[in-house]
C-alpha cells in the first residue's frame, strides 16, 4: 500500500496528463539534434534498432522503477526516499538517491534554461527576416555575436527563467498541467508542419537514407553504449523529474502502459525531428555537425535559402522553445516540492527563490562563452563544462543506477506488485532481471565509459 492516496502538491487529472508531462519532461533539446545525429552517424536503421532494444532493457525499466517510487512515497524524491526507506528498514543512506537527483536537476536547469533563450533569442531573429538570404559565414558569424555579448545572452537567460518560475509557481493544476495542455499539442502541431515541410524538399531522400539505412558495418561496442546512454539520457531519467511527477499519478492508472506511451512518443519526436531537420540541411548541400552548430548555424541559414523559410525558421524555434520549457518545468519540479515540504512554504515564493538562484548559476555558463572563456574549473574545462560533465555524466548515471537497484532490491514484492498491477510469479522473476541486473550494470558501462575516457582523463588531470 501506498503511504497516501494523493500528493500534497496534487495530482495530475488524468492518466494522459502524466503521459504528456513525463513526455514533454523526456522531448528536449537534445532530441532535436542529437538522437537524429547519432543515429545517421553510427549505423543509421541498425543504430534505431539497436537503440529500441536499449530503450527496452535500460529506458523502460529504470523510469518505471522511478515512477513506481515516486508514487509509492508521494512526496519530492528526497522526502519519498527517506520515509520509504523508514517504512521499510532500509539503510537511510539511501536517501542519497532523493538529493542526487535534486541536485543534478538544479544544476542542469541552471544552464539549460541559457540555451533554452538562444531558442527564443532565434524566434525573434527568424521571425524578423534577418536570416533571409544571408550566407554561411554570415549565420556562423550572427551566432558568434550572440555569444560574445553577455547582455543579450543574460536577457534571453532572464526571460526563460521568468517563464519558468511563472509555471511551475502555479501547482500542478494551474501551472504544470496548464502548461502541458497547451505546449505538448502545439508542439506535435509544429513537428508534423515542419516533417511536411522537409517531405517536400529535394533533401528529403538524403535525409531519408542518412537516418535509416541499415549500416550494420558502422554497428560496434562503442555504437552500443552510445545507444545506451541515449536511452537512458533521453528519458530524463535520475534527475528525480520522472520521481516527483510520478508522485502526482493517480492510483488508478497503469504505470506500465504509461511508461510505454512515454518511450514511444519520446522516440517518434526524435525522429520526426531529424525528418524535418536533414532534408532542409541536405537540400542546401550542407552537412549535419552536432550541437549548437546544427542548431544555430546550420538550420537558420538552411531556412534563409528556402521559399518561406524565415515563416518555418520561426516555427521550428517555437518548437524547440516548446521542447525546452517542458522540460525546464520538470527538472524544477523535485528541488520546488522538496523545498515546499521542508519549510511548508508558499509554491510561489518557492519557486521564485528556486528561479533566482539557478538565474545566478546560470549566469556563470553565460560567462563561459565570453568574458570568462578563457577561464577553466578543472583541466580545459569551463565552468558550463564542468557544470555540463558533473550532472549529465556523474550525477545523472548514479542516480538512475540507485533507482533501479532501490526498485529491485529496496522495496518489497508486495509493493511492486501493487504499483504494477502484477499478478504470477513470472514477473517477479524478470522485475529482478531487468531492473535489478541488465538496466544497473548498462549505465554503469556507460558511466565507466564516459568518465575513463582518455581525453576526459586528461582535461581532469590538467595534462592537456
Amino acid at each position: 500500500m501506498a503511504l497516501s492516496s494523493e500528493s500534497r502538491h496534487g495530482m495530475w487529472s488524468s492518466r494522459w496528463l502524466f503521459v504528456l508531462a513525463a513526455a514533454g519532461s523526456a522531448v528536449g533539446l537534445g532530441n532535436i539534434w542529437k538522437f537524429p545525429y547519432i543515429a545517421g552517424e553510427n549505423g543509421g536503421g541498425a543504430f534505431v534498432l539497436v537503440y529500441l532494444g536499449c530503450v527496452a532493457l535500460v529506458g523502460l525499466p529504470i523510469m518505471l522503477a522511478e515512477v513506481v517510487i515516486g508514487r509509492e512515497g508521494r512526496r519530492s524524491p528526497i522526502n519519498t526516499m527517506r520515509v520509504l526507506t523508514q517504512q521499510h528498514h532500509r539503510h537511510p543512506a539511501w536517501v542519497i538517491v532523493g538529493w542526487l537527483g535534486v541536485a543534478a536537476g538544479f544544476l542542469i536547469l541552471s544552464y539549460y534554461a541559457v540555451i533554452a533563450g538562444w531558442a527564443l533569442f532565434y524566434i525573434l531573429r527568424m521571425a524578423s527576416g534577418a536570416m533571409t538570404g544571408v550566407t554561411a559565414n554570415v549565420a556562423n558569424q550572427a551566432f558568434n555575436d550572440f555569444l560574445a555579448s553577455p547582455g543579450q545572452m543574460l536577457l534571453w537567460h532572464t526571460l526563460f527563467m521568468m517563464f519558468t518560475v511563472y509555471i511551475i509557481g502555479r501547482g500542478v493544476i494551474k501551472g504544470l498541467e496548464t502548461a502541458i495542455r497547451w505546449f505538448m499539442p502545439l508542439l506535435f502541431v509544429l513537428l508534423i508542419v515542419l516533417v511536411g515541410y522537409g517531405v517536400n524538399s529535394s533533401g528529403f531522400e538524403r535525409g531519408l537514407e542518412f537516418m535509416f539505412r541499415l549500416k550494420w558495418e558502422s554497428v560496434t561496442g562503442e555504437t552500443l553504449l552510445i545507444a545506451m546512454g541515449q536511452a537512458f539520457f533521453t528519458l530524463s531519467l535520475g534527475m528525480g523529474a520522472i520521481m516527483a511527477y510520478g508522485a502526482y499519478v493517480p492510483s488508478t492508472a497503469s504505470i506500465t502502459q504509461s511508461v510505454i506511451v512515454i518511450a514511444v512518443l519520446d522516440t517518434l519526436v526524435a525522429v520526426a525531428a531529424g525528418l524535418a531537420i536533414f532534408p532542409i540541411v541536405f537540400a542546401n548541400g550542407l552537412e549535419p555537425a552536432q550541437g549548437p552548430g546544427l542548431m544555430f548555424v546550420t538550420i537558420p541559414f538552411a531556412f534563409g535559402q528556402l521559399p518561406m523559410g524565415a515563416i518555418f525558421g520561426t516555427i521550428f524555434f517555437l518548437l524547440v522553445s516548446f521542447a525546452a520549457i517542458t522540460s525546464a518545468i520538470s527538472i524544477s519540479e523535485p528541488v520546488l516540492a522538496y523545498l515546499v515540504e521542508q519549510y511548508n512554504a508558499k509554491r510561489k515564493r518557492v519557486a521564485i527563490s528556486v528561479g533566482v538562484l539557478a538565474w545566478i548559476l546560470g549566469v556563470g555558463t553565460v560567462f563561459s562563452f565570453n568574458v570568462w572563456a578563457d577561464v577553466h574549473i578543472v583541466g580545459q574545462l569551463t565552468f558550463f563544462d564542468f557544470v555540463d560533465y558533473v550532472s549529465q555524466n556523474i550525477m545523472l548515471p548514479i542516480g538512475g543506477l540507485l533507482i533501479a537497484l532501490f526498485a529491485a532490491y529496496g522495496l518489497p514484492k508486495t509493493v511492486i506488485a501493487a504499483q504494477l498491477n502484477a499478478r504470477g510469479k513470472a514477473w517477479w522473476i524478470g522485475w529482478r532481471i531487468v531492473v535489478g541486473c541488465i538496466a544497473p550494470l548498462a549505465v554503469l558501462a556507460v558511466f565507466v565509459a564516459t568518465v575513463v575516457e582518455f581525453d576526459t582523463l586528461m582535461a581532469w588531470l590538467n595534462l592537456q
